[in-house]
């Protein structure tokens, strides 16, 4: 099949290096394409295989669906994360560019700077340092399983409220997360396909211990959770699910360009993608319910943390091997989806100052000094906070989708949108801020917050995202099919 992707040339690139861009703000040339469909069916399996999506499946075993239920609403939501990623992914497979600049594209250079900003600063690097802190738990509990006396090192002191072994423990895990990090797209693949097979064995492992552990596939599916079930309408219920998986996607789906844009065609970031996704997420709503369920039955209590199974096993060698691959599913997740945006937003933000490996320093060195683990003593305050990102990029990405499908007709000017500022730019349609951008961005938060403050629409905070996207999608469209006098097109300075 005939690529029809923008193929940027050297000389085109270096026009636009020298209008002050950096190398990592530039659109990919064909040689510097170097992800494949392999590359990315591998990219995203590790940020499946989480702890805290294994969590989730518990809480959604509560909602009232049967097993069987839960993990059709899994795969169902599988498809709809993959056509997100894909759609939105398209603009950088074709032109070759980061999610900086795609979001300029939308947002005009001025306007993509609050979004960018939300997204690969505010979430990215707080979330980083929320999940290195979290990975260095179960690092701990590693270490601890195997060098006891490590648990004693420094007695009672500690290192503004976190024990000497667990700021061991979380620098160790810091500083693996930061080299991945640097090493940027090639050390990620070659991480990825070490772990993607991994992940297979040990998960599918986990499940074949956990049907024996039940009795057989029929017990698991048979399990009954409706005593402690929540009274949820069934369909309202899938809705849920699928709201939550895409919130868990939300911030890697809107920066999916910084992934897309080393594409070798756009064929091959949407198969290899979508077969990511759903082959991950079958395996993954299988294994999920059945340890989960499967666990509870074999140790006669509803646990629903998967990390407490896995540390009930007689087995040393399994529980070392399981938790270790959980630790690389967090190394791969907080790559994918912080450190690598949090790094391409800084040096967009400050192209002449700071690059890719200048950002992720930046990113990894301040996720340090919030001292994650003094967010993680009020859990009420980061759940409020990771729901207000998600649903502020909810919006972001309705916007994103009908700007490049809707208005832009899949057709980016790349000389434009890499401004020269030495002309006159006033008729430049990328310039400025984009109003009705901003318009639809706003209505839509303040559509997916309302269930917040009014108790009628409550069971709207429970599809905020869903709520969000679409809410966008669809003022965002209308202001434009309607003429507005604001027209984004026409240059705001």
């Amino acid at each position: 099949m005939e690529n029809k992707d923008y193929q940027v040339s050297e000389e085109e690139a270096a026009r636009y290096r020298e209008r002050g861009y950096n190398e990592d703000m530039l659109p990919k040339t064909r040689e510097k394409r170097n992800m494949g469909t392999k590359n990315y069916f591998t990219l995203w399996m590790g940020s499946v295989h989480n702890i805290p999506n294994y969590t989730a499946v518990g809480g959604f075993l509560f909602l009232g669906l049967s097993p069987i239920n839960v993990m059709l609403a899994l795969i169902l939501s599988a498809f709809v994360v993959a056509l997100f990623m894909t759609m939105n992914g398209r603009a950088g497979s074709k032109y070759g560019i980061p999610f900086a600049i795609h979001l300029r594209s939308v947002y005009g250079d001025v306007g993509a700077k609050l979004p960018g900003f939300l997204r690969g600063c505010v979430a990215a690097i707080a979330w980083f340092g929320l999940q290195n802190y979290t990975g260095s738990l179960a690092l701990l509990v590693l270490i601890g399983k195997i060098w006891p006396e490590f648990l004693t090192l420094g007695g009672s002191a500690d290192f503004f409220g976190i024990s000497i072994p667990g700021l061991i423990a979380f620098t160790l895990f810091w500083l693996i997360n930061m080299l991945i990090g640097l090493g940027g797209g090639n050390i990620l693949n070659k991480f990825t396909a070490i772990l993607s097979p991994l992940i297979y064995l040990v998960f599918g492992g986990m499940a074949v211990w956990a049907i024996q552990a039940a009795g057989g596939i029929g017990e698991i599916l048979a399990f009954d959770t409706s005593g402690a079930a929540q009274s949820v309408n069934p369909i309202f219920a899938y809705f849920m699910i699928i709201n939550s998986v895409l919130a868990v996607w939300a911030a890697p789906g809107a920066s999916v360009s910084d992934f897309t844009q080393n594409a070798k065609s756009t064929r091959d970031q949407t198969i290899g993608q979508m077969a990511s996704l759903l082959v991950a997420y079958i395996i993954f709503a299988f294994s999920s319910a059945a340890i989960l369920i499967g666990g509870s039955i074999h140790y006669g209590i509803q646990e629903w943390n998967v990390l407490n199974i896995v540390e009930r096993w007689d087995s040393f060698p399994a529980v070392v091997i399981a938790m270790t691959v959980f630790l690389l599913t967090t190394i791969s997740t907080n790559a994918t989806g912080n450190i690598i945006p949090a790094a391409y937003q800084l040096s967009a933000l400050f192209p002449t100052k700071v690059n890719y490996k200048k950002g992720v320093i930046i990113a990894s060195l301040i996720s340090f000094m919030i001292m994650p683990w003094k967010l993680m003593e009020n859990a009420d305050s980061i759940f409020i906070f990771l729901n207000s990102i998600g649903a502020v990029l909810g919006p972001v990405a309705g916007v994103m989708i009908a700007h490049y499908f809707f208005i832009g007709k899949q057709t980016i000017c790349l000389d434009d949108l890499y401004i020269d500022r030495k002309k006159d730019n006033t008729k430049n349609s990328y310039r400025g801020l984009n109003r009705q951008a901003y318009t639809a961005t706003i209505l839509a938060l303040l559509i997916s917050f309302s269930g917040q403050f009014i108790p009628v629409l409550q069971a709207v905070s429970n599809v905020s995202w869903l709520v969000g996207f679409s809410c966008a999608f669809i003022i965002y469209v209308g202001l434009k099919k309607l003429g507005s006098e604001d027209n984004s097109e026409e240059a705001v300075n």
